[in-house]
């Protein structure tokens, strides 16, 4: 297995995984709203507000995670949210997706990302450092449908304090279904 950095020339492979594991988990309908999300993200994001992130095995993308810049305009910390999160259904409870997520922080570490944040599950997001944080440590664009899952990690060596003021989504990610 290998991991990859970018989309380009892939974005059609990427897609599909999203759309074919949401579906498979999820049914039709979230299936074609995350492969949806996936392709805005990655046709409308400026290239310095997005990073894809992909688990490869013999040509193909079994894994795939997609960090976009969410602005905290009162504050001058760098931070990304992640979303969507898809690791092939036929290859789910091998570690691929926690290796993933390992190597997507490590490089948005090395990329001066001060703060990742993600909306999900925190048993399996706390296993790669994110911790749970409530709507006053970090506001989120629109309300949390399930305020137990919006979670944080701190991407420097100091810790994670409050983000100061309102925040700001790309525009993929601009939609409350997605909160």
């Amino acid at each position: 297995m290998k991991f990859l950095t970018g989309h380009k020339g892939r974005e059609s492979q990427i897609i599909d995984l999203f759309t074919r594991t949401f579906t498979a988990s999820e049914g039709e309908e979230e299936g074609t709203l995350i492969g949806e999300l996936a392709r805005n993200l990655m046709g409308g994001t400026a290239e310095q507000d997005l990073f894809v992130f992909t688990a490869e095995e013999d040509g193909a993308i079994i894994g795939g995670i997609v960090f976009s810049r969410l602005t905290y305009p009162q504050d001058d910390r760098t931070v990304f949210v992640l979303a969507p999160v898809a690791v092939a259904t036929d290859r789910q409870g091998q570690g691929i997706g926690q290796q993933l997520l390992a190597h997507g922080l490590a490089a948005l570490r090395g990329a001066g990302v001060d703060i990742a944040i993600t909306y999900g599950d925190p048993n399996y997001y706390a296993k790669v450092g994110f911790m749970p944080i409530s709507e006053a440590d970090a506001q989120a664009p629109f309300p949390l449908k399930q305020p137990e899952g919006w979670l944080a990690q701190s991407l420097t060596d100091r810790a994670m304090t409050t983000l100061k003021g309102p925040s700001r989504c790309v525009e993929a990610l601009n939609n409350p279904v997605f909160w």
